[in-house]
């Protein structure tokens, strides 16, 4: 079941523009990266409140995350 629906997400995250698909490879390599068990309660609501969001189909537009990777770039 998780394989496949991570099948789909892949398949969505395929349409988007680069920079999104960019943004989605990050993410998914912070969360690789993690042990499951260092996430606090705090972090895991965290994550359940982004895949409602995501669920909703509520996504930062490519300016949003433009504007926000920018702050960060040295």
């Amino acid at each position: 079941m998780i394989i496949e629906q991570l099948e789909l997400a892949f398949d969505k995250i395929r349409q988007l523009p680069e920079e999104r698909q960019a943004a989605a490879v990050q993410a998914l390599e912070v969360i690789a990266a993690q042990d499951d068990s260092a996430l606090t309660d705090a972090e895991i609501r965290g994550v359940k409140l982004a895949q409602q969001t995501v669920r909703r189909g509520e996504y930062a537009s490519e300016e949003d995350v433009r504007s926000f990777f920018a702050r960060f770039r040295a």
